[in-house]
């Protein structure tokens, strides 16, 4: 059985393109909102771990020194490069590493952020202790990924439709559990802001195989009433879905 970093290499190998200008990880506004809560510096080095195609390092970039961005998949940093190349932003450089064990020496950057990524991460508590590490006691760190309400029927349901959408999905956390988790990490957490981005079915639906297709809509169609009630606050229905 792979992995999820083994999966995850796999999977965001063959999407990297779509990443590449995917509208939720271009997001202005969230970007925008990020880049706020990391008050980075003009001097200071900053990281974005599980970069991707390296949007949230693009949006960093103009407000610090230096930028990395680290990702477990070849293919999502080539495409990072190529962009970095396309904008002219000299200050950003890319970097082959698993949030688990990151290549960095302690106290390294002045920011670290995080985003749409530690859903995937198979040791949260390991990752959170590394982005620790290699901060700077100052430091600011952001994460910015989908949670699940404090529901149980909710969460149940909305984590086993992605791990059904992508297998290298290992848990969207309520936010009391982000907060637990921080603390013990030994992080200081000054705010915790949840926002709402309805997903239409087709975002669980699109890339993946008929098997497991066909089982994300016979758990959707077995929802009862007051379920399905509240599985449409997350999930709406999309033009191309009947």
């Amino acid at each position: 059985m792979k992995t999820p970093e083994q999966a995850a290499k796999e999977i965001f190998g063959e999407r990297a393109a779509f990443y590449a200008k995917s509208a939720a990880h271009t997001d202005p506004q969230v970007l925008a909102r990020i880049v706020e809560l990391a008050s980075p510096q003009a001097d200071g080095v900053a990281l974005d771990v599980a970069t991707g195609t390296g949007h949230t390092a693009f949006a960093l970039a103009p407000h610090v020194a230096r930028v990395v961005g680290t990702d477990l998949t070849p293919q999502m940093l080539a495409e990072g490069k190529k962009l970095s190349y396309e904008r002219g932003i000299v200050n950003a450089r890319f970097c082959l590493a698993d949030v688990h064990a990151l290549p960095f020496e302690g106290g390294a950057f002045n920011v670290v952020t995080c985003r749409r990524a530690a859903h995937h991460f198979s040791d949260i508590m390991r990752a959170l202790q590394e982005m620790k590490r290699v901060l700077r006691k100052d430091g600011r760190l952001v994460i910015d990924d989908r949670s699940v309400p404090e529901d149980d029927l909710v969460d149940a349901c909305m984590n086993d439709l992605d791990r059904l959408h992508d297998e290298s999905h290992v848990r969207q956390y309520r936010p009391s559990e982000w907060q637990a988790m921080l603390q013990e990490s030994g992080f200081v957490v000054q705010s915790i802001e949840p926002y709402a981005k309805h997903r239409p079915l087709t975002s669980l639906t699109d890339g993946v195989s008929l098997e497991n297709v066909r089982k994300i809509h016979s758990i959707l169609d077995g929802l009862d009433a007051g379920r399905r009630e509240k599985m449409n606050s997350v999930i709406q229905p999309s033009p191309s879905t009947t």
